[in-house]
């Protein structure tokens, strides 16, 4: 790390690709993650942005003429805070996820894979309920 430990970036923005409109992809991950959609977001514009309010890296969602061809080389895995894993993929799924693999274990561990409106995986984890 030496003298240019303090140089290295940060994580600004995660970006996705959406062939759809970017705002409704934005109002999915708004509802799922509790944060709200940038007030000068509407939909048909090109891009919709999600900030979090902690400080964290802010969603970007981006039209692009191309569809999804692959499998996401990274996701989020999202740990559930009040609820059991069963309750958040069931939120999700009603918030129009769809449901592509159950990876829960015997112990209650392991998660569950899902995909947001547009094909981009994501995986729901045990919560401390959960």
């Amino acid at each position: 790390m030496g003298e240019s430990a303090g140089l290295n970036p940060t994580i600004r923005t995660l970006t996705f690709d959406c062939t759809g409109d970017p705002y409704d992809l934005g109002l999915f991950w708004s509802e799922l993650l509790g944060r709200p959609l940038d007030e000068d977001d509407k939909p048909g514009d090109p891009e919709a942005v999600l900030r979090d309010p902690s400080g964290g890296p802010m969603l970007l969602f981006v039209r692009v003429p191309e569809g999804k061809s692959a499998k996401n080389r990274i996701h989020f895995a999202l740990q559930p805070q009040g609820r059991t894993r069963a309750q958040e993929v069931a939120r999700a799924l009603s918030l129009g996820a769809r449901q592509i693999a159950d990876h829960t274990r015997p112990d209650g561990g392991g998660w569950v894979t899902l995909t947001d409106p547009e094909g981009n995986e994501f995986c729901v984890e045990r919560g401390e309920l959960g």
